[in-house]
Order: structure tokens, then C-alpha cells, then sequence
């Protein structure tokens, strides 16, 4: 086991996850849900992929405040010091900002792994040799380090980055340029020039760095924070955190607030096979069951299928025969209050869940 004290690790935990809408709820959204069948919720995966690299008294959890008994549940050995509680969800910038203080005010010498709390990784030894030639090159740098990995598809549902130099094994490499889910003919340019990367939204860099970056290119956000080193860690601190999340707290990405505008982005290729879990494509493969046809199934009760193909489908009822015939290409969910069948394109799935918004459905939610 790797143990050195000034490694952290920060999961970001404070998502809604929206698009698994119905099994994903305002009040148990899918970063604590078990979709692949491991018994261990993608929280629970997270934490245990990155205890072997980073001491567990230095992995932090940022969620929403409402979410408070559910990681104390799943991550019984998670310090309280070590739960890092947002009034509302502003998007990743917001949630770095508060995490990179908090570390400051413990620790100056702090080099942290950022990462989303539901990533799916095959390749333990992997993940952990990338992780840790990412430390020691961000420990003896001011590089902010994002972990690509290597593209095996030109899948459009990815983010990618562009090397400013050749790839290599094991070599982080300066970037040229990002680009958010590329059409599909541009993934395939991207694959077949060599150049680019899938953006894992893992990122490592010592806090000091990430908090020069961030109050250089976002002072909207790092304004409000504002006496922060005499507030984190004290008396005052819950006080403090009130006024700052109550206050016009701008929602941005870490990408967009700093990694596009930064000149001291890099990026480290690693060869670990990873998904994104963002749409029901991505978590398609990693359902429990697979049938002949494609279908990709995770049933409590009994199921009969006929002249159906790639399919997506869960029911949570015990007991309750689940009867599919001749349906191709669909999501098909059924929950104790909600049955939801939709074609599996994202691009119809967005746009159908923004109605849930609409008074009579805020039950649902």
C-alpha cells in the first residue's frame, strides 16, 4: 500500500442523477445505487478503488447535505471531519473550491485526486500505477493533471483531449485542446489521428495549484469564499458555509470554470478500461443480465421475452412477471410508483425527463 500523508482523494458525490429517472431519485440518486450487480453502490466502488493508493484518513466525500445519513451508511469508516456537506448542488467548480480550502486549511502541502463518484474502472493495478505516476508528477510540478484513457471506439458520449505531443506510456503530456461529446464522425477523426483521449474526469494537482487556477479564471466563485482561512476547520465554519451557498453561487464544471482556460493542463494516458456512467448506453454493458439478444436485463421478479432485442430493462417488484414482445432499442423501467418505457437514444430521453419538472409530476421526482 502507497502511504504518503499529503495524498488526498475527494469524491464528488452531490449529483441528482436525472437521467436513471425512475431508479435514480432526488432522494437516492444513482452514485448510491447498485447497477452492475457487485452488491457495492458506485460510492462504495469509488472509495474502495482508491483506499489502496490514498491513506483513508485522507479521502474526502462532497455531497449534498441531504444525502449526509446515506454516505455515513455506505462509508461507515469515512471520518466526519471527512464529509464535506454542500446546502445545494452547484456543479463540480463550486464543489472543488470548498473541497480545496478545506484541504488548505489542513494540510498546504495537500495533492489531491479529484473524481466522480460513478465511474465503473476494470483494472485495479492499472488504475493504481497511473494514479500514483500522476501524483509524483503533479507533487513535483504545478500541473494539473487529468487521467485520459485511451480510446477504444469513437464513441460520441465522451469528452476528449487533444495532446499538444505524442502520446506515451506512462508520459503526461501538455494539452492542446478539449472537446465535449464530439459528433460521430468527429469521434472517429479524433480515434484515427492518434492525438486524443477520453476525458476520465479524474483529476490530480496539489490544492495550492488548483486554488491559484481557480482565482485566476473564476473569481465569481472564489469571491464569494472569502475569509475562508480564518473560517474552514473552526467555530465559525457552518456559519460561513451557509453564506457562501446562499449567496449567487455560480453552477459550472471544473472543465469550463478552469481546464479550458488553464495553461498548465496536462494529461497522463492510461490503459485502464473505464466508463462514464451517464446515460442508460453507458451503463447498458454493465446491467446484471445479458440475453442472446442483446437485451440487458436486471429483474427481482420473473421475466418472459419474445422478438425483442437490445433492450434495457429492470423491475424492482418481487414476485411480478415482467411480459416484453417485439420491442427493440427501448428503456423499460418499472419502479413501485413509476413504469417508464422510452426509445434508448439519448437525444429523445433528455428532452422527454426536462417535463418532470412540471408541477404535476414533482411527486416523481
Amino acid at each position: 500500500m502507497y502511504n504518503n500523508k499529503h495524498y488526498y482523494c475527494v469524491i464528488l458525490a452531490g449529483g441528482i442523477g436525472s437521467r436513471f429517472w425512475p431508479i435514480s431519485r432526488i432522494s437516492m440518486p444513482k452514485q448510491f445505487l447498485d447497477f452492475t450487480a457487485t452488491g457495492r453502490s458506485f460510492l462504495r466502488m469509488t472509495y474502495d478503488r482508491v483506499k489502496n493508493v490514498i491513506p483513508e484518513e485522507n479521502i474526502l466525500v462532497v455531497t449534498l447535505r441531504k444525502y449526509r445519513e446515506i454516505v455515513t451508511e455506505q462509508l461507515p469508516e469515512l471520518r466526519a471531519e471527512n464529509l464535506l456537506l454542500e446546502e445545494y448542488n452547484r456543479n463540480t467548480a463550486p464543489a472543488l473550491t470548498f473541497a480545496t480550502y478545506s484541504l488548505l486549511s489542513r494540510d498546504p502541502e495537500a495533492v489531491m485526486l479529484a473524481t466522480p463518484s460513478d465511474l465503473v474502472i476494470d483494472g485495479q493495478e492499472i488504475f493504481e500505477k497511473a494514479l500514483m505516476r500522476a501524483f509524483e508528477f503533479a507533487a513535483q510540478s504545478d500541473a494539473l493533471i487529468t487521467l485520459g484513457v485511451v480510446p477504444t471506439r469513437p464513441d460520441p458520449n465522451f469528452g476528449y483531449i487533444q495532446a499538444a505531443d505524442a502520446l506515451q506510456e506512462d508520459k503526461p503530456v501538455r494539452v492542446k485542446t478539449f472537446t465535449e461529446k464530439p459528433d460521430p464522425d468527429l469521434a472517429k477523426v479524433f480515434l484515427d489521428t492518434g492525438e486524443f483521449l477520453w476525458n476520465s474526469g479524474m483529476f490530480v494537482w496539489k490544492a495550492e495549484t488548483i486554488r491559484g487556477e481557480l482565482e485566476k479564471y473564476s473569481p465569481e466563485i472564489t469571491r464569494i469564499w472569502s475569509g475562508w482561512d480564518s473560517a474552514m476547520g473552526g467555530g465559525n465554519e457552518a456559519a460561513f458555509l451557509q453564506k457562501v451557498y446562499t449567496s449567487d453561487m455560480p453552477r459550472t464544471s471544473i472543465d469550463y470554470a478552469v481546464m479550458e482556460k488553464t495553461e498548465k493542463a496536462w494529461v497522463y494516458p492510461a490503459q485502464f478500461k473505464w466508463a462514464d456512467i451517464g446515460n442508460w448506453d453507458s451503463l447498458y454493458e454493465y446491467l446484471a443480465n445479458h440475453d442472446e439478444n442483446g437485451n440487458a436485463s436486471n429483474f427481482n421478479g420473473k421475466s418472459l421475452l419474445k422478438d425483442s432485442e437490445n433492450n434495457i430493462l429492470y423491475s424492482a417488484k418481487k414476485g411480478k412477471l415482467t411480459a416484453i414482445c417485439g420491442l427493440e432499442g427501448y428503456v423499460v423501467i418499472d419502479t413501485d410508483d413509476v413504469l417508464l418505457i422510452c426509445p434508448r437514444e439519448d437525444d429523445k430521453f433528455k428532452p422527454f425527463l426536462s417535463d418532470l419538472a412540471l408541477p404535476d409530476y414533482k411527486e416523481f421526482k
